[in-house]
């Protein structure tokens, strides 16, 4: 829901090939970089991943939110997703470092999830199609483990593997991303249109942003352009851009940057009341309220 700035346009989402090798059946990375891969993919492989250090957008099937440490993703397979980092890890020195396992359906075999053991994991693995965060504001069990198994070999590493899953499973605060009736669109040229868009957005949500003029963007007329954003990302085109501005007014808050009256033109907002309206509609608070919190 909540989008910070997105500047690199994305045409279509990519197939991402895994490395692995044959001695292993899943595979293990740690990301330790200035900034992650930062073009919208997907690939047949389910996918958990911890983030450690960093911040910024991630976009998950027709889901936008902001990322913050400690959070746990559990990605289903060929769903598409990307976490962007803010501005500011492409101009300064910092790091986004976070540890990812990616793996197969079958790799224990084609009946391993179905054996009573296993079954809630097979629906596990079913829920993970729409996305699934488990936000953590430090470390715990479930981080710890993740964390963990960039060290583990053989046995072990399988068996933490499955702990983790175990672990988001019986979790309380699981959270589904992507809405029930998203479908990646199936079209090069729907791809080319809804990316084109994002990337509009998220360079201008600043300032003023007309219905005809981002609907010249994707080449449509301006109901046209309202019904294809609507199908989409299941969200109207006045309720999307409320949704980058409010999160990019969160990180400001967040970082104490100005007041809560300058926030409100930073991000884009005409007046004080629509900024004060929209951010509780979001956040179930006011700004300020917001603020005090941080």
């Amino acid at each position: 829901m909540f989008v910070e700035i997105f500047i690199k346009l994305i045409l279509k989402p990519l197939l991402f090939r895994i490395p692995k090798t044959e001695t292993e059946s899943f595979r293990v990375q740690v990301d330790d970089l200035p900034y992650f891969y930062d073009t919208l993919h997907f690939h047949p492989e389910w996918q958990i991943t911890l983030v450690i250090e960093s911040t910024g957008t991630q976009f998950v099937g027709d889901n936008v939110e902001r990322f913050q440490p400690f959070d746990v993703y559990f990605l289903g397979s060929n769903l598409p997703h990307v976490f962007r980092n803010d501005a500011e890890y492409y101009a300064e020195n910092l790091r986004a470092y976070s540890v990812s396992v990616y793996f197969r359906g079958d790799l224990l075999g084609e009946n391993f999830f179905d054996i009573p053991e296993t079954q809630h994991l097979q629906a596990l693995l079913t829920e993970a199609s729409r996305g699934i965060r488990i936000r953590n504001n430090e470390p715990n069990a479930l981080t710890d483990l993740i964390k963990s198994i960039a060290n583990k070999q053989g046995f072990d590493k399988l068996l933490t593997f499955l702990q983790i899953l175990n672990e988001i499973d019986i979790s309380t605060k699981k959270e589904f991303l992507s809405s029930i009736t998203y479908q990646a669109p199936q079209k090069e040229l729907d791809n080319q249109r809804i990316n084109a868009t994002f990337e509009f957005l998220m360079k201008n949500f600043e300032r003023e942003i007309s219905l005809e003029e981002v609907a010249e963007i994707a080449n449509m007329t301006p109901n046209a352009f309202c019904r294809f954003f609507k199908l989409r990302t299941r969200k109207t085109f006045s309720d999307f851009l409320n949704d980058v501005r409010v999160g990019h007014a969160c990180r400001m808050l967040q970082n104490n940057e100005k007041s809560v009256l300058e926030i409100c033109f930073a991000s884009g907002f005409n007046n004080v009341s629509n900024f004060n309206r929209q951010f509780k509609r979001r956040m179930k608070m006011s700004p300020s309220t917001y603020l005090r919190q941080f």
